[in-house]
């Protein structure tokens, strides 16, 4: 759908990017300079579709790679290697004349002045400048694509106890702490077993659901033959979610289908209860049960990643920012957010989209349209979100696929997921190595990624 509304935006003279070396600016001078804060699903789409276009593009991320999210969980349970989920940022911009990477975090946003009458007069533009651990950058656009982050709700004792999995080094950690476990109750005394071998996953969307099933898995298929010491009958996975069912953005029979898988591999499932309190040994559930573990890994809850300098008030529900339909911020002619960190709403999505990387690959894309519009003073394209489905799996031929026009689950549906997610992997290289893995991993029923790695220590 096609608006009327134009923007004009006053572009930056080649002395103000005070910052930018002069190697890369020389013959780039003469261009707008876009900054994309953040390299996942929303930001490296936008970069992407603007290569060799009129804008002097620069990519700031806090990691040099891009990070596959919807396959952390099986870096988790060592069916993946982490290289295979991710993608060097500069590899995918080889050759391209003005893309720039730069590794860093974004401190501050300085923007122009918003547009105020109560002097009787328009504010004057001033700015238009990021302060970064890398250095300050000019800017005539930005687009802010920080994604999500775990949210705790406020409960330090969750932050400073549980294991997140929102990054690849994250995932990583909880690959090393399960593992950790399983070495240390070899030679634990009785009582301190079961904290060992009980692990709590907080959330029962698609990250926790998929995470208890591949754990489910790894016990059955892997665990007993690495420690045959251990007896596994003891060893309990159960998953918490706060809602009436799992997967509760699914449709009802996807939903009842993902629990009946879960419970028949041996997972607790509790509905309509959650994490209360958590102190590193013992768990609190809002049912006041209180269970032994050393491990909880949450995955209930995401916040937006917000850089400070814009409006406070135009921070809405989940720490997200609000946008209008063109995914510009509102009160600012030259700013934009895009993915997990936007908030838009519509007449189908009154309280905005759901964070998921089709929202954020469709927005990029309508986005890298409007951008190019601009320059050409043409009219903008307000974003409409069309949802193509979910999906998600829970082990071995056992998935389930919501399609706007059919639902099923089972074998089928497990081939289907995983066909979708090997075509949204960044590489040729990724998509082959991640494609062996599996299929060693079908016929075989084992991975040889239980790995340990400990940090290197010079004085060892």
């Amino acid at each position: 759908m096609n608006s009327c509304c134009c923007l004009h935006v006053q572009l930056l003279s080649a002395n103000d990017s005070v910052t930018m070396n002069n190697s890369q600016s020389s013959h780039l001078a003469d261009k707008p300079r876009l900054i994309i804060v953040g390299g996942g699903f929303a930001g490296l789409n936008l970069a992407r579709r603007l290569k060799d276009t009129a804008f002097e593009i620069l990519l700031i991320d806090k990691v040099n790679h891009h990070q596959f999210q919807p396959l952390f969980y099986q870096v988790a349970a060592a069916e993946l290697e982490p290289s295979n989920i991710s993608f060097p940022l500069r590899g995918i911009f080889h050759g391209s004349k003005n893309v720039r990477i730069r590794l860093g975090e974004v401190q501050k946003i300085f923007p122009s002045p918003i547009r105020e009458d109560s002097f009787g007069k328009e504010s004057i533009r001033t700015e238009n400048k990021i302060t970064t651990t890398a250095g300050e950058y000019h800017y005539d656009f930005l687009v802010i694509a920080t994604g999500a982050t775990t949210n705790f709700f406020g409960n330090k004792n969750l932050e400073q106890f549980t294991l997140p999995m929102k990054s690849t080094s994250e995932a990583i950690a909880i690959r090393q702490y399960i593992l950790q476990n399983f070495e240390a109750a070899l030679t634990a005394p009785v009582g301190e077993q079961e904290g060992l071998m009980n692990f709590v996953i907080a959330g029962g969307g698609p990250t926790g659901v998929e995470l208890a099933g591949a754990l489910a898995e790894m016990k059955t298929n892997s665990l007993q033959r690495d420690y045959p010491e251990i007896d596994f009958s003891h060893m309990r996975i159960m998953l918490v979610e706060g809602s009436p069912k799992t997967l509760g953005t699914m449709s009802e029979a996807a939903s009842a289908k993902s629990k009946e898988y879960l419970e028949k591999m041996g997972v607790t499932v509790w509905t309509n209860t959650t994490v209360k309190d958590y102190d590193g040994k013992n768990v609190i559930l809002s049912n006041e049960k209180t269970i032994r573990s050393d491990t909880v890994i949450w995955a209930a809850g995401v916040r937006g990643n917000m850089i400070e300098g814009l409006n406070p008030e135009l921070i809405m529900r989940g720490n997200r920012m609000k946008v209008d339909r063109f995914n510009r911020v509102e009160g600012y002619e030259n700013i934009f957010a895009i993915g997990d960190i936007a908030y838009m709403t519509t007449e189908k999505y009154p309280n905005a989209h759901p964070q998921v990387a089709n929202v954020a690959v469709s927005q990029a894309k309508v986005l890298a349209k409007n951008l190019k519009n601009i320059l050409h003073n043409k009219s903008l394209i307000q974003y409409e979100y069309k949802d193509k489905g979910s999906l998600a799996t829970v082990g071995k031929h056992k998935a389930v696929v919501d399609l706007p026009y059919i639902k099923f689950q089972g074998f089928f549906a497990w081939f289907v997921w995983m066909g979708l997610h090997l075509v949204l992997l960044m590489g040729m290289k990724n998509r082959l190595f991640v494609f062996i893995d599996w299929v060693i991993s079908y016929f075989s029923n084992n991975s040889t990624l239980r790995l340990i790695f400990r940090p290197f220590n010079r004085r060892n």
